[in-house]
């Protein structure tokens, strides 16, 4: 399941950037809003790139944006194939995203806060990163699903919920003793 699940999130997070940067971009013609640069500087900074004020790293930008989707990507996949599936889960997952540029962008002193940022920017942000997120859950659940019903999936099916006369589904014969 691993293998088949790392090589699907890659594609299913590619898919989710690719589709976030079309938005992103469709929205900046209407709104006027220019490029971030916080990205590019943020793999700047992880990497040691020199950086170069005054200069908007667009393909750096573009590396931090398709590279972090695709590499979150796999943990959406992940989720699939354990039967974490639907708008539910993509919700989930887009939380995940969210944390993990905030987590990135702080360490490294290019971002701030959001709670300090002017409201209509965190509005956009989190309409583009929910639109990552669902874009990528949805190639994540469409792909996990040709492999079946996941396990959580399938304890669901005994009984619906969290009950505690409902043991784990016996053991798979992949995990061995």
């Amino acid at each position: 399941m691993m293998k088949r699940a790392l090589w699907q999130g890659l594609a299913a997070g590619a898919a989710g950037a690719i589709v976030m940067t079309l938005g992103e971009k469709a929205e900046q013609r209407l709104s006027g809003r220019p490029d971030s640069c916080v990205p590019g500087r943020t793999l700047a900074r992880l990497t040691g790139m020199p950086e170069r004020p005054g200069r908007r790293p667009v393909k750096v930008n573009l590396a931090m944006h398709v590279g972090q989707g695709a590499l979150l990507g796999v943990l959406r996949s992940v989720m699939a194939h354990a039967g974490l599936r639907g708008p539910w889960s993509s919700a989930m997952f887009t939380v995940v995203r969210l944390t993990n540029d905030q987590v990135l962008e702080n360490a490294t002193g290019v971002g701030a806060p959001p709670q300090t940022w002017p409201r209509a920017e965190l509005v956009v942000d989190l309409l583009h990163k929910a639109v990552y997120g669902f874009a990528t859950g949805a190639v994540a659940d469409a792909l996990a699903a040709g492999s079946g019903s996941g396990p959580g999936q399938r304890h669901a099916a005994l009984r619906p919920g969290r009950h505690s006369d409902v043991g784990p589904l016996p053991r798979p014969e992949a995990y061995g003793r």
